[in-house]
């Protein structure tokens, strides 16, 4: 074999390994659970047999949930949980809903359901008292603004330099509204996000930046004068929502494996844009 081949052969390998080790990888602290299920089809040990049984708060909100109805299939986290559920053999037939306040959701002891979607961030904290899935939305940070402000027809972060922005202290907002956006007007800064709102709704900055769930509320509830010009580009490794489940749940591992392989079809991100980024709900700024 000459010296070329060899050397060929050895960077093929090498180049190999590393598109391997940059490809995205479940995160195996994200997850926790007891002893596993073997996955078969529809036949999980779950709550109910035969059936998957299926938590989320009341109320819940778009674009997570429409009309305040998980079971219809419509809004990011409902479809998510009909798409989990058909990987793991279960059709909406045999899916079941029940509603858990969002604390009780998280606190230890037993649940009432086999796993529940509502937003749930996932926290070494929180992982003591209960399981996560493998992650099933990466969080964004979005601008709120006045739906009379000239900022709400922007979409392009050049488009943001020139305006006057801000956003709590301390906070990823804060990190990615300076690294993304890099405004020529420092910044203003509050002490809590309710301060952001009131000088947004006073006029003293154009905009406000927020988590994306944060953005929806503002717009849904509390200023309904205001509207979500659009989401930041992607940054550093972000907050994300996984499925919850009794603490060392059997189904864990299950769950989580649906959850990789809806992401690896890219399932996930159809729907993301269906239901997070479409009708100009939360666009992405280019």
């Amino acid at each position: 074999m000459t010296r070329a081949r060899t050397t060929t052969i050895l960077l093929a390998a090498l180049l190999a390994a590393t598109i391997a080790g940059c490809a995205p990888q479940p995160d195996p602290a994200a997850t926790g659970g007891g002893a596993a299920a073997d996955c078969a089809p529809g036949a999980l040990p779950t709550l109910a047999q035969g059936t998957l049984t299926i938590g989320t708060d009341q109320p819940v909100y778009p674009p997570w949930y429409l009309d305040d109805d998980p079971t219809s299939g419509r809004g990011f986290e409902s479809a998510v949980a009909y798409a989990v559920a058909d990987d793991l053999g279960y059709p909406r037939d045999r899916v079941t809903w029940v509603r858990v306040p969002f604390n009780a959701a998280i606190a230890p002891g037993p649940k009432t359901y086999d796993l529940n979607l509502t937003e749930f961030s996932i926290t070494e904290e929180r992982r003591r008292a209960v399981d996560f899935s493998s992650p099933y939305y990466d969080v964004r940070q979005a601008v709120v603004a006045l739906k009379t402000s000239p900022l709400a027809r922007s979409t392009t972060v050049a488009q943001l330099k020139g305006a006057r922005l801000g956003a709590q202290i301390g906070t990823t907002s804060l990190e990615q509204l300076n690294a993304s956006v890099a405004p020529t007007t420092p910044a203003a800064v509050y002490n809590t996000n309710d301060g952001g709102k009131l000088a947004l709704s006073n006029g003293q900055i154009d905009g406000l930046v927020v988590d994306l769930p944060t953005a929806f509320q503002i717009v849904g509830s509390d200023l309904p004068e205001a509207t979500i010009v659009g989401q930041l580009p992607a940054g550093w490794t972000p907050e994300q929502f996984g499925a919850v489940l009794d603490k060392d749940s059997p189904l864990t591992g299950c769950v989580s494996a649906a959850v990789d392989r809806l992401r690896e079809r890219g399932t996930l991100a159809v729907l993301e844009q269906q239901w997070i980024q479409a009708d100009g709900a939360a666009p992405e700024l280019r």
